[in-house]
């Protein structure tokens, strides 16, 4: 009788422990299985941000964390994606309502590469010049607040929602706005 080869090749494999980027404090998320430590790096880990920090506020957030190191079993992850989901976005954007976007790439000031992708939701419809207005404010909003900020405080404010505050009440005296939002953070594009 013939061994099956895909049960020796799933034996040879070894387990690594995988653990979050210091700016959710380095706890172990999960395990994954792998060959040696070159299959493990350059992973993708998606991975919902309520199970990280504990808030179930931010269930509507999932993140992509890449495997950037492996040292023995331990497999260290660094942030690459933040993005609301779908559905989430879905519950925002209603009938009367105007909505505002924008992509805004700059380099941070450690020198990281950030992109973020803001959602704005205004509490009525909105003209077009305002609209305008919003978009043009926030977009040079952003642009100096990743030029000022290394890429770690960034992702922390964007997690805390302070970016979000600091966003909602600078756009407040060109239109009524019910929701402002990052609807996606890339690090390293």
């Amino acid at each position: 009788m013939a061994t099956q080869k895909g049960i020796e090749n799933w034996k040879a494999k070894k387990w690594f422990t995988v653990y979050a980027p210091k700016v959710f404090g380095d706890m172990a998320i999960g395990e994954m299985p792998g060959k040696d430590e070159k299959a493990v790096m350059g992973r993708n880990i998606v991975i919902s941000m309520d199970s990280l920090t504990h808030n179930p506020q931010n269930a509507n957030v999932n993140l992509v964390l890449k495997v950037s190191g492996v040292e023995g079993d331990k497999a260290v992850t660094k942030l690459v994606t933040l993005e609301l989901l779908f559905s989430f976005i879905r519950t925002l954007v209603r009938r009367y309502k105007s909505v505002s976007m924008a992509v805004v790439r700059e380099r941070s000031k450690d020198g990281v590469e950030v992109a973020v992708k803001p959602l704005i939701v205004t509490i009525q419809r909105s003209t077009a010049s305002r609209l305008d207005g919003i978009r043009a404010e926030m977009v040079e909003f952003l642009k100096g607040y990743v030029k000022e900020n290394d890429a770690e405080s960034i992702v922390k404010a964007v997690v805390e929602g302070q970016l979000q505050q600091e966003m909602h009440s600078k756009l407040m005296h060109i239109a009524p706005i019910s929701k402002a939002e990052v609807r996606k953070l890339e690090l390293g594009w």
